[in-house]
């Protein structure tokens, strides 16, 4: 990527942040004024708004990714999925207002959304794992719901973190 599309594409991510962290409005008009690029960079660089939640989101999860990459099986599937499920809700809490928006601008198409498809494919695999004969495709998807923005703030992290743990060791056991 040239040094200028890396400079914009930070800018514009920074500038989201930025946004949504303020509780504004985010546009792809707003976003570009505040990043100091023109819509159509913004436009070119991310298709939409959901692209852009979308892009904002992955680069936050990056750290989730690599633990997924890096996974080698040592500890039981119940310990990673907890361990995995503890990083996502700090992950929640530290970006609730992203989490939100993201939601709200995926709402159509939530389930095809690449980084939620690689923690639903993760956490199923490990619910398959821990418990053999569940419906770990339909559980993985209830217990990612509970990483709801809203429900987030609602909870706060540490009740969401020890609700999610008791939900866990009931699906698993």
């Amino acid at each position: 990527m040239r040094s200028d599309a890396t400079r914009n594409r930070e800018a514009i991510l920074r500038a989201t942040e930025q946004l949504l962290a303020a509780g504004e409005s985010v546009s792809l008009d707003r976003v570009a004024e505040a990043a100091g690029v023109g819509k159509g960079t913004v436009f070119r660089r991310f298709g939409s708004r959901t692209g852009l939640f979308q892009e904002l989101l992955a680069e936050r999860a990056e750290r989730l990714a690599a633990r997924i990459a890096a996974e080698d099986g040592a500890l039981p599937a119940t310990e990673r999925l907890l361990g995995f499920l503890d990083e996502l809700a700090e992950l929640a809490g530290r970006n609730i207002a992203l989490f939100a928006a993201h939601e709200r601008a995926c709402a159509e198409d939530k389930y095809a959304d690449p980084t939620y498809l690689r923690w639903h494919a993760h956490v199923s695999r490990l619910i398959a794992e821990a418990r053999p004969g569940r419906d770990a495709d339909f559980l993985a998807h209830a217990v990612l719901g509970s990483f709801d923005g809203e429900l987030v703030r609602h909870l706060g992290v540490e009740r969401l973190k020890r609700s999610v743990k008791e939900l866990v060791a009931d699906l698993t056991s």
